[in-house]
């Protein structure tokens, strides 16, 4: 399985206007070479440089399997989406810590795109959280694989 995007390279810059330093809509990103068993596939976006650890960007879960590409600022349909670290549903883009003493938090975050093909759907209200996602994904993958995209506020 393999994700893309042709708004930056694995291991390269987000382009700002993918950041709150800009208009914060979600990137394009390019699905292939999926399990053809699969029955749904999520997608869980997330910083492990945040100060207080592991932040959540995003969550989508049951998009179909078929799916090939998510575009700029949408949802698959179908898809449904998850309580994000920010408190709220849907796409909340790269917005790292900006301390003009360059300590906790400042420098270049790593986002971590991970796409994970399940054998099963997934039944979760949009309240859910991450770890409950993770819990419900286990047993169920298939397959998965990630997108590693670089930020830093300047």
């Amino acid at each position: 399985m393999r994700l893309s995007s042709p708004a930056f390279s694995h291991n390269q810059s987000i382009p700002s206007q993918y950041t709150c330093d800009d208009v914060d809509v979600n990137p394009p990103l390019a699905i292939s070479d999926v399990p053809a068993e699969a029955a749904s596939l999520v997608l869980i976006v997330d910083d492990p440089d945040a100060p207080r650890g592991d932040w959540v960007h995003w969550t989508v879960w049951n998009i179909d399997p078929k799916t090939t590409s998510i575009t700029e600022n949408s949802v698959p349909a179908g898809a449904a989406e998850g309580t994000t670290d920010f408190g709220r549903t849907g796409w909340g883009g790269p917005c790292p810590p900006f301390n003009p003493d360059r300590s906790v938090g400042a420098g270049t975050h790593r986002y971590f795109f991970k796409i994970f093909a399940l054998d099963t759907t997934i039944a979760l209200p949009a309240s859910a959280r991450k770890t409950e996602i993770e819990a419900a994904m286990a047993g169920h993958i298939l397959a998965q694989t990630e997108l590693i995209g670089l930020y830093q506020r300047q």
